[in-house]
């Protein structure tokens, strides 16, 4: 009798194991069919399912199984990509909060709420981006800058750590990244003067391991100790500009075991008023790649040196094969789109990937610089009469980018990468600014203008190799929403009127539509449950759209709010 309970409790205990997330479950999760264990759908951040039962020939039977809603009323942007594991999805929404949900079923299994403070300063809508998995956790970031993980059975808090103070403006919206052991987050904050940087935790404890600030100038730490200092102090920044920098690398970061590197987008230099600090303004605006076990940066590419737009450059960096090269692609949101070295950030290929792009005439592949149209720069306070407002500039892209926050996928398959891009442009003048806590740190002023009549996003197929466009669909909207691709020769996506779509890798063309009832502006993703195919989207309009969008803000106006997760699948017929 003893011994059949313990080869029972000894079953038990072995389920439970089974059931948790690995470092091999999580270095797997491309290739695994099952699962979505990662922000990305992989670390590598591909976006890539080598599924097929839905395809070119069988999508147009694809229905819908079920739709959960987020209830309550705080609706606002949904730009979050769910995660599924063991029969559970795991999405999160608006305000901080998270859901455990039955895949099959629907059915809400857990809610978590965060309890937020009163003075939170997100700059950009209340959006939570998607959590991490691993071990028996659920974890994920919130408006006050906080990390929390859940157990994933119950919704219960197991750990909770601050990353910053909100009331100077800090906040994480990101998906957090894990590999090599490691739970590596960015943070929030560039309009308000934050000092960006990189962060790597035990994802059991949250106890901290290393911290990279990317602001040149500032000292990084591991173990408690000090691990040197960010570049040169003073080497890129003028006086003392540095301490209050931004650069916050707010979108989060993708992994590459092949490199053993992780990438994060860094954004913009603070203040936008490029006048008040000459130099490059290293780490900003950037592709920083970092070594997990040092938390040293290895390599840096910066995409707009001396930003003066708002560019940013936080656009996920997707790592693939070409030519026999592991590279990364990364459509950043000054407008053109980047091929470096994985391992050496060395640049191999730079093209446009929208049309309007007045800032520069092109990328120097052999300097890796722009090559700046100075005369549309932003003109100094300083220069102009009354010395309260420079001269104003029409520059395109706008501020929000020629891509934004919503992730492109690559396929494999047809070696494409597949860019929701947005065509629109901006009136821009500097101002004086000081740093004051807490603050907006602009030093700008803005109205986003459309470039064109009849559309302003577009679903756009890029060869990397060659930077041509294979094909485009035109969208009314900005599109603010992330791509899937697939095997089975489809591209899905969606669209801020309402529309999840799925399109031929290959051709183009619109193959299948449903419409869900409010914008989606966050990523589909997809997997197998009991042999059968399954996608699923999050819906809910908002984002930086409606809040900062300008002209464009009021072509969009009439676009209703809202917050589920449709699920869909092909008949069982």
């Amino acid at each position: 009798m003893k011994k059949k309970l313990f080869a029972l409790l000894m079953s038990a205990a072995a389920a439970h194991v089974s059931a948790q997330v690995t470092d091999a479950m999580i270095a797997n999760d491309a290739a695994d069919e099952s699962s979505v264990l990662s922000w990305g759908m992989g670390t590598q951040g591909q976006r890539y399912s080598a599924l097929d039962s839905v395809n070119t020939k069988t999508v147009k039977n694809l229905v819908p199984v079920w739709s959960m809603s987020f209830g309550g009323e705080k609706q606002r942007g949904q730009e979050s990509q769910p995660l599924v594991y063991k029969g559970k999805m795991f999405v999160t929404a608006s305000y901080s909060r998270i859901f455990a949900v039955d895949v099959k079923t629907g059915e809400k299994i857990w809610k978590y709420e965060h309890r937020l403070p009163e003075g939170i300063m997100p700059c950009c809508d209340v959006v939570n981006r998607g959590a991490a998995l691993y071990d028996n956790l659920v974890i994920f970031g919130t408006l006050d800058a906080q990390i929390v993980a859940l157990d994933q059975d119950t919704g219960k808090v197991v750990w909770r750590e601050k990353i910053d103070d909100y009331a100077a403006g800090y906040s994480y919206t990101a998906a957090p990244l894990i590999a090599d052991g490691l739970l590596m987050t960015g943070l929030s904050g560039g309009e308000f003067g934050v000092v960006g940087r990189v962060e790597a935790r035990d994802p059991k404890t949250g106890k901290l391991v290393w911290t990279r600030p990317v602001v040149e100038g500032h000292m990084g730490y591991k173990d408690g100790k000090e691990n040197g200092i960010s570049g040169t102090t003073n080497a890129t920044w003028p006086g003392e500009m540095w301490k209050t920098g931004g650069a916050s690398p707010w979108l989060g970061g993708t992994y590459d075991a092949k490199t053993g590197l992780a990438y994060f987008g860094t954004g913009n230099p603070g203040p936008w008023n490029a006048h008040v600090r000459k130099g490059d303004n290293l780490y900003s605006a950037a592709t920083v790649a970092i070594d997990p076990k040092t938390g040293k940066i290895v390599w840096h590419y910066q995409n707009t040196p001396n930003d003066a737009w708002d560019f940013d450059g936080v656009n996920e960096f997707i790592t693939f094969d070409m030519d026999g090269k592991r590279v990364g692609g990364k459509a950043d949101r000054n407008g053109f789109f980047y091929v470096n070295d994985a391992a050496t950030g060395k640049l191999i290929n730079a093209f446009p990937f929208v049309k309007g792009n007045t800032w520069a005439k092109s990328i120097d592949i052999a300097t890796g610089r722009p090559n700046f149209v100075p005369e549309n720069r932003p003109g100094d306070p300083n220069a102009s009469a009354d010395g309260k407002k420079g001269s104003a500039v029409f520059a395109a892209p706008g501020f929000l980018g020629g891509k934004n926050q919503q992730p492109m996928a690559y396929s494999p398959k047809s070696k494409m990468f597949y860019v929701p891009t947005n065509e629109w442009g901006m009136d821009i003048w500097n101002e004086p600014i000081t740093y004051k806590k807490g603050g907006a740190y602009l030093g700008a002023g803005f109205t986003i203008k459309p470039l064109n009549n009849d559309y302003i996003g577009s679903l756009r197929a890029f060869d990397p190799k060659t930077g041509k466009m294979a094909w485009e669909i035109k969208n009314n909207a900005p599109l603010w929403g992330g791509v899937l691709a697939t095997a089975g020769d489809l591209v899905f996506w969606g669209t801020p009127e309402g529309y999840l779509k799925a399109a031929d890798a290959k051709t183009g063309k619109v193959l299948w539509q449903f419409q869900t009832g409010s914008g989606v502006v966050a990523p589909p993703i997809t997997w197998k449950q009991d042999g059968e195919q399954y996608i699923s989207v999050v819906s809910g309009w908002g984002g930086a759209v409606p809040l900062w969008g300008g002209e464009v803000a009021k072509k969009v106006n009439f676009l209703e709010q809202g917050g589920s997760v449709w699920t869909f699948k092909l008949p069982k017929s």
